[in-house]
């Protein structure tokens, strides 16, 4: 049987819980087509020469090599039945590390080709993130998401507004119509950034 302090608990917390929904409810959500905006900065087309440029280089080298190793494989083939039992497994031996020399350039190709892109779009990414950060500043939002992180927008709210154009102005370009439908629902597992912009 409630008493009247349970009946008087009961109320604050249905306060506080109407209050809290009240608080998220008027919560602004901004997105952006991050990946669009980048397609249109004046420095990507550098970006993706010098990309191509390195990949260039690098695959020269791993061909090389490759090329090197298959080399080895037929002479040895050619002398297998000429050379004696213990030369052969010398040659076999080093034929493997041959392999296994080629498979570690080619890792390291793959992993020189990613941090050379990570340093050279840190730039235009520092830049992207300013850009979101003063219009989400500007428009007041508390939230800024990836349009992709989206899973659904409710287009009757204004609580959720694509930024995309916004942030494309304030870089001075122009990019296509990247309009999403508004919504509620939110995949919100790798929301990127929260208050004044993404990460």
């Amino acid at each position: 049987m409630f008493n009247r302090y349970s009946v008087t608990a009961l109320v604050l917390l249905f306060v506080a819980a109407w209050g809290t929904a009240d608080v998220q409810a008027q919560q602004r959500i901004g997105f952006t087509n991050q990946e669009a905006v980048l397609a249109n900065m004046p420095g990507i087309e550098d970006v993706q020469e010098q990309l191509e440029q390195e990949t260039v280089r690098l695959q020269g080298n791993l061909q090389e090599q490759q090329q090197e190793f298959q080399e080895q494989v037929q002479r040895y083939e050619q002398q297998q039945g000429l050379l004696s039992d213990e030369r052969l497994q010398e040659r076999e031996d080093e034929l493997r590390e041959m392999q296994a020399e080629l498979q570690r350039s080619q890792q390291e190709a793959e992993q020189e080709l990613a941090q050379r892109e990570m340093e050279l779009m840190q730039p235009l990414l520092e830049e992207l993130q300013t850009a979101i950060n003063e219009v989400a500043s500007d428009q007041n939002l508390d939230l800024v998401l990836r349009e992709q992180a989206m899973l659904y927008v409710n287009g009757s709210t204004s609580d959720v507004v694509n930024i995309t154009r916004d942030v494309a102005s304030r870089l001075d370009i122009e990019i296509e119509d990247t309009e999403a439908e508004p919504g509620p629902s939110l995949d919100t597992e790798n929301p990127m950034g929260g208050g004044g912009g993404t990460n």
